[in-house]
């Protein structure tokens, strides 16, 4: 593979960069909102069944 000069390989990274389909301001805020909601409830169960384990635990050895 042959190397390529740094002038090169900006002109390929712009290249490439013009090819890209960019979000738009309202995918990329409801994408943010279901990522939060996801986040909120994966740590409510948790936080929850981490409470339950440490409650059995806490009854079978106590």
């Amino acid at each position: 593979m042959p190397k390529t000069s740094p002038a090169q390989f900006v002109k390929q990274v712009k290249s490439e960069t013009k090819k890209v389909t960019w979000p738009s301001k309202q995918e990329t805020l409801t994408s943010m909102i279901a990522v939060f909601i996801m986040v909120f409830l994966s740590a409510t169960f948790l936080y929850f069944a981490d409470q339950i384990i440490a409650w059995a635990i806490t009854h079978i050895i106590g």
